[in-house]
């Protein structure tokens, strides 16, 4: 396979411009105008961040996108899938809400917010998985899969479990529907906490599988009937019922990188990540530490695993900021190996990620990098 290329500029302007007319130019060079999206709607996939961190893009970069894209005529809307865990967007009321108070407005941004998998994150499309190993049929956001256009625009940063999240994450387990999050962070299933249970059944009517009893007064979870769909957990206003068991790390990059596969098969995609804030875990968090590394730029391809790549490597090469967890990782003697996301969260496998993107086809690691100005 050819080398993809990915574009790349830093953050620097010079009085006169601004860093969202570079982020224009910067799509622009790197072929956005070649997509037609004439009267098309185009799913612009964002992380809209939970409420209380501090690090989540800003809506201004949404709104330079939404405007590229209707310059070309196309039907923009921002868009991302509710949350497996409990938190401010596990349904869409909230979601939306959260979205509201981070900036994400449509008078903010241009164009109108949905939350693709809708009101409980039950609103799902079954996708085949081309050369899929793990996954077989991913459960992906309708309004993702019913847009004619996707556009992913990511926030680079650090992550606790896959070690970075960049295009992939945010197309792999960012438009999974709750179902298709359970799918690739399972290796068991939902159990009830009994203490926070208030037996209003309203978990059992969301059930599909009548895995859901109530004989104490309490829900208990029949892990026999149970298929593992998670929408039990979305349907607890009370945080009652979770996930016990995560898969490998590893095991959840691949199936990360299968997700993203369904996602983007067959469709025209564009790829854009920004490389600042990069902090040391995700913008789910209600909160956000220090960055670990000096903002660094802003990168676009239409391949998201070379893309990812291009980022993994400028981070690699950027030195960490003392200040953070990862400067106080590396001054406390711990065994560190060079690799600022692996000497953040040390279980971390990201390479796992790319590799098996590339292997089934998604993209290739082999790049060239364009500078713009």
């Amino acid at each position: 396979m050819e080398p993809s290329k990915v574009y790349y500029t830093d953050f620097r302007v010079r009085p006169g411009d601004n860093l969202t007319a570079k982020l224009t130019r910067l799509i622009q060079a790197a072929g956005i105008q070649s997509i037609d999206m004439e009267k098309k709607f185009v799913a612009i996939k964002i992380h809209f961040g939970e409420p209380g961190n501090m690090s989540y893009l800003r809506p201004n970069w949404a709104k330079a996108v939404a405007d590229q894209v209707k310059a070309q005529g196309g039907l923009p809307f921002l868009t991302d899938c509710n949350t497996l865990y409990p938190g401010r967007r596990k349904h869409a009321l909230e979601h939306i809400e959260s979205a509201y108070e981070n900036g994400f407005t449509p008078f903010s941004t241009g164009c109108q917010v949905i939350i693709a998998d809708g009101l409980r994150g039950t609103e799902e499309r079954d996708v085949p998985v081309v050369n899929g190993e793990y996954i077989q049929e991913a459960h992906i956001g309708a309004a993702i899969m019913d847009a004619d256009v996707f556009i992913s625009l990511n926030h680079f940063k650090g992550h606790e479990s896959t070690g970075f999240g960049g295009a992939l994450k945010n197309i792999g387990m960012g438009c999974g529907s709750r179902a298709g999050k359970m799918d690739q962070h399972k290796s068991g299933k939902p159990v009830v906490q009994e203490g926070l249970c208030r037996g209003c059944r309203q978990c059992a009517k969301e059930c599909g599988s009548d895995a859901i009893k109530f004989d104490t007064g309490k829900a208990v979870i029949d892990q026999e009937l149970c298929k593992g769909c998670g929408r039990c957990i979305g349907r607890c206003n009370f945080d009652a019922i979770y996930n016990v068991n995560d898969s490998a790390n590893a095991d959840l990059c691949r199936k990360m990188a299968e997700y993203a596969q369904a996602v983007v098969h067959g469709r025209p995609c564009f790829h854009i990540s920004l490389v600042q804030d990069i902090s040391p875990y995700c913008d789910c968090h209600p909160e956000n530490d220090a960055p670990i590394l000096p903002d660094i730029g802003m990168f676009a391809s239409f391949d998201p695993v070379a893309l990812d790549q291009a980022c993994a490597d400028a981070c690699l090469a950027a030195t960490p900021l003392e200040n953070s967890v990862l400067g106080e990782n590396r001054r406390s003697g711990l065994n560190c190996c060079g690799d600022p996301f692996v000497d953040t969260t040390p279980a971390a496998t990201w390479k796992e990620c790319l590799e098996h993107a590339e292997k089934i086809g998604v993209g290739t690691r082999q790049y060239t990098l364009h500078q713009v100005r």
